[in-house]
């Protein structure tokens, strides 16, 4: 029997720093059994910015910093090492969708701001993430209307 291996959570979030609820939430996975955590900040800068342009390179070289001084806490209720990255696009499923195609992931737990709009169309978060087959878990207040 070959042992059983740590599953891979995404942890996506717009906050550089650890919330409680994210903490908590990521305290209660990792009690549910084995895991792996992988912290994802999609990169503050304005949509407007061209990927070449420098304020993206600005805004997430000091998203890093700020959530290089947070992984102590994630790491603290994780119970183990966490990796975090802050990508280059700002816009959070273009993010995960560009890490899903490099990594593998078993779960997506999402820190995310919605508006109530995009979820009354499905244009939310968790639905756009759906055609991955992943299970989602939303963390945080409920959406703005």
């Amino acid at each position: 029997m070959q042992p059983t291996r740590p599953a891979r959570i995404l942890v996506v979030t717009d906050h550089t720093a650890a919330t409680p609820e994210l903490l908590a939430a990521i305290r209660e996975r990792a009690a549910r059994g084995s895991a792996q955590f992988r912290v994802l900040v999609p990169n503050p800068a304005h949509a407007e910015a061209h990927l070449l342009h420098p304020e993206r390179h600005e805004k997430a070289a000091e998203a890093e910093q700020t959530l290089r001084a947070a992984l102590p806490a994630f790491e603290q209720a994780a119970g183990g090492h966490v990796i975090g990255s802050v990508s280059i696009r700002n816009e959070p499923g273009e993010a995960v969708e560009e890490l899903i195609m490099d990594e593998p992931v078993d779960e997506i737990m999402l820190s995310v701001a919605e508006h109530g709009f995009a979820k009354r169309l499905h244009l939310d978060l968790p639905h756009r993430l759906a055609h991955f087959g992943l299970p989602i878990m939303n963390v945080g207040p409920e959406p703005e209307s």
